[in-house]
């Protein structure tokens, strides 16, 4: 009898079909998706940051290729060039295909600060690249110097323009051979030997004294301490003048011999 029900049991059982089967794993799989779902995400998440992160590693790459294969055709400057690249100046140290390193140069003194800044080459293809190499022995250097209008400027010209040029005379001849070099290489003519003194007033109605000079560059500062010391000289000898009484016994005098 148990024979008969065990036989009757599996008769009445059907076969599980393929879609049946196929619908089970799906279901299967939703399942198991609503549970890991938050992991899921974050998991896509982190692949597509990745994929992100080496397109734009290659990216930066094969721009800074670019602009190592620019150098070799353009050659806008070499190693022991002064260089100015990104609102940074420097001398070039060394470049290969990915970066190029410079000792970093001071642009208000024009004297090495110690430090190595590193530019990826991709920038000289983006960016501006200046050189500076003349700038390493000769540079033009301006400054101005700021005085209340109690004096008359214009007579301490003559007296100190003639200061000026006694302090320029020593590098005059060197100055002249080196602003030729400068200018046959960039050929345009816009460098004056001589100081070049300019007066104007300023939004506050003070007097503005602008000194413009070719100089050495290890020298300019010294030559500014100096002439600014000049124009004060004379500047403050005028005042002194300007300040005096008038004399009044010979005022007096003739006035009596007038009347």
């Amino acid at each position: 009898m148990a024979k008969q029900i065990i036989t009757l049991y599996h008769a009445a059982q059907k076969p599980i079909t393929k879609d049946q089967h196929a619908l089970g794993n799906a279901f299967i799989i939703v399942l198991l998706m609503m549970v890991w779902s938050s992991e899921i995400q974050n998991l896509a998440i982190s692949i597509a940051a990745f994929m992100v992160a080496i397109v734009l590693a290659t990216r930066e790459f094969i721009q800074c290729f670019m602009g190592f294969i620019y150098y070799l055709g353009a050659r806008p400057f070499r190693v022991g060039d002064w260089i100015q690249m990104n609102n940074v100046i420097g001398e070039v140290v060394e470049m290969d295909w990915a970066k190029t390193a410079l000792l970093e140069v001071d642009p208000e003194t024009f004297n090495y600060t110690g430090k190595h800044v590193y530019v990826p080459n991709s920038q000289l293809v983006t960016q501006t690249v200046r050189n500076l190499n003349f700038l390493r022995r000769y540079k033009l250097h301006s400054f101005n110097i700021v005085n209340e209008p109690t004096v008359n400027a214009y007579s301490l010209l003559p007296a100190f323009r003639a200061s000026a040029h006694a302090h320029c005379d020593y590098f005059r001849d060197v100055a002249e051979r080196y602003k030729g070099l400068i200018e046959r290489h960039l050929e345009q003519d816009f460098i004056q030997i001589d100081p070049e003194v300019e007066i104007k007033t300023n939004e506050l109605a003070k007097v503005v004294v602008k000194v413009s000079l070719f100089c050495p560059t290890a020298e300019a500062h010294e030559l500014e301490h100096k002439m600014c010391s000049d124009w004060l000289s004379l500047w403050f000898e005028a005042l002194e003048k300007s300040a005096c009484p008038p004399n009044t016994s010979s005022t007096s005098q003739s006035l009596g011999e007038t009347v």
